[in-house]
Formats: structure tokens, sequence, C-alpha cells
């Protein structure tokens, strides 16, 4: 038997390729994806802007997927055909000095699929049991495809140490930016300000809790400044916006070797706090996983735009060059 792969063979050459069958070997697990998001980062290996530390060709797109487990390899316990699930992307070593102390998102051997591994953008995923997550029955597999971007945010905002009643500036209107938009609301922020780029995506934005949206420049005052934009003026633009004693949040992938210039008295002078955060940590997936079968997130209502796999070329046109509102783009594989 075969399966599809949304393949890039080299930047700029991508095409679904049939490809021999997956079987799970001693402590893997096959799943059949149902659904596969789409997002900037894909655009970037498609055009081969990614930096080579981070990206291996040919590739198997999909680093963003929920899905049913298939079949299990030997030794493996408390997963079996059929369950729901999703799996964390990043593939930990377990034992580098990073690993021992929960950052997994910074382990020494770097190791992800849908960049050095094959991705859930096709009929079937290979992935280590250890980092599969089973999904209540009541989650919906949709919802679940976010897993992904959703444990990205929720690693950053747990390094902000964010507490009630801040003011919080999201800089950008991405499906960063619009998750960092619902997931600070877990604790329980005075405002959340979203200074996006279109302004189609307002009433998408105060649907998922923003209570003000710009696409001028921000103002200021703000205790917490999200940048999720992926732009060094969007850096600029959200430690600028920031009170004395505030903290700046990267999230933003920019450019391989872009740079930022900022007036370092400032800084020190407004006591500023600026923090990057890469990937996510295998526990703030759990904890996301955690509030999905809790039914205390629903990430799904982002989805404005569904394609089918061989419709790929669709959706690559509908995240690089929008036409009204955006959220987040899927690839239906399974559906479900």
């Amino acid at each position: 038997m075969s399966r599809r792969a949304l393949v890039v063979e080299r930047p700029g050459s991508i095409a679904v390729h049939e490809k021999e069958e997956l079987r799970p070997g001693p402590g893997e697990v096959v799943v059949r994806p149902a659904w596969c998001g789409v997002c900037g980062t894909d655009l970037e290996l498609l055009r081969g802007d990614v930096d080579p530390d981070f990206v291996r060709y040919p590739l198997t797109l999909g680093h963003e997927w929920s899905g049913t487990v298939e079949a299990v390899g030997q030794g493996v316990a408390g997963l079996e055909p059929g369950q729901r699930c999703v799996a964390e992307g990043i593939i930990p070593c377990g034992h580098c000095a990073s690993c021992r102390t929960g950052a997994t998102n910074v382990c020494d051997t770097y190791d992800e699929v849908g960049f050095t591994r094959e991705g859930g953008a096709g009929d079937q995923i290979l992935v280590p049991a250890r980092v599969v997550h089973v999904l209540d029955e009541s989650v919906p597999l949709l919802d679940a495809a976010l897993v992904e971007p959703s444990a990205v945010v929720l690693t950053a905002l747990e390094k902000a140490r964010l507490r009630p009643g801040l003011r919080v500036l999201v800089v950008g209107d991405g499906t960063i930016a619009l998750l960092a938009v619902l997931l600070a609301a877990l604790w329980s922020p005075a405002e959340v300000v979203v200074a996006g780029r279109r302004p189609e995506q307002e009433k998408l934005a105060r649907e998922l809790g923003a209570t003000g949206f710009t696409v001028d420049k921000p103002p200021g005052g703000f205790d917490l400044a999200i940048e999720a934009a992926g732009a060094p003026e969007a850096v600029i633009a959200a430690v600028t916006a920031l009170r004395r004693g505030g903290t700046a949040l990267l999230l933003g992938l920019a450019p391989t070797g872009a740079t930022i210039e900022l007036a370092a008295d400032a800084i020190v002078n407004n006591d500023l706090t600026l923090a990057a955060s890469f990937g996510y940590t295998a526990a703030a997936w759990s904890r996301v996983v955690a509030l999905l079968n809790a039914g205390r997130f629903r990430p799904g209502r982002l989805v404005t735009h569904r394609f089918g796999l061989g419709d790929f070329a669709q959706a690559f046109a509908a995240l690089a060059e929008p036409s009204g509102p955006r959220g987040k783009v899927l690839l239906e594989v399974a559906g479900g």
C-alpha cells in the first residue's frame, strides 16, 4: 500500500507524492492525521528561508496536526488503534541538561516533525510513543490540530509570569497573535489590545477576547507586550509600548539574520524585561491537552479556511495573500 505526503523536495518545489506505507518499530506509533495546519513557517520552508540548522530537505510538511492512532509498535503501552491523539513535534532526547530541567524546547539535539523528520501533511506520520497525548472523545480533532501553536504561546506566557489585571498588547494579527489573545484570558487581564496589520482581522480578534484593535502605532503604558508578527519593526513596537518596568515577550520568528536597533539606555532606565521563547516544552503541551480535555479551551474558532490535501496551492495562497478575515488555515487529510 502507499500513502500521500505533501513534500518539499527542495526550496521552491512542492507536490503531493506517493510514498511507501509506514510501519511502527519498537516504541513507535503510526498515526493517521485528520487535520494539518499550515503557517508562515511552512511558507518559509518552501522558500528556503529557514535556518539550515533547523531543516532537512526533502521534507514532508506538517508540524501542526491531529489524528487517530493507526498502529503501535512492540513495547508500546497505553496506546491502541482508534484512539484520537496529538503528538509533540519537538522530539526531545530526554537526557541532556536542558531536558533534565524540563526545557525540552531547547534540547541539545534538535529534532522536529515537519522540519528534520516527516510531518503530518499526509496520510500517515510516525512518532515515538512517548510524545503521544490521548484526547478525550469530546475534543473535536479540528480543535486539536491547534495544540502545537497553542503550546508555543502557552510556553511563552508562562515564562512571562502573568497575573490578573495586566494591560496586554499583542503585536500581530496572525494565528500566534490570535492564540495569544485567547490564552491570555486564562490570567484575567484588564485589557488586551491587538496592534495588527490588516483591519479585516479586527472582528476575529474581538471575538476571541481583544478589547481593542488598531493598525496604527499602538498607545503606550502596557504591562506586557507580546510580539507575534515575526518582524523587526514589531519588536520595536512592542518594546516602545511598555510602561516602566514592563515586559516584552518575543514570539515571532523573524527572517534569518534580521537585526533590530533599540536604545540601550532606555531599556535600562525604564527597567524593562525582554524575554524570548522558542517552541514549546513537553509540560506546556500537556497543559494545553489538559485544557482541551477539560473543555476549557476550544481554539477551533480560529479556523477560517479549510482545503483538501490536494488543494495545498490554494491553502498556501490564502496564507500568503489573505483577503478578508483570515485565522487558521487547515488541510483536511482524513477529517473528523
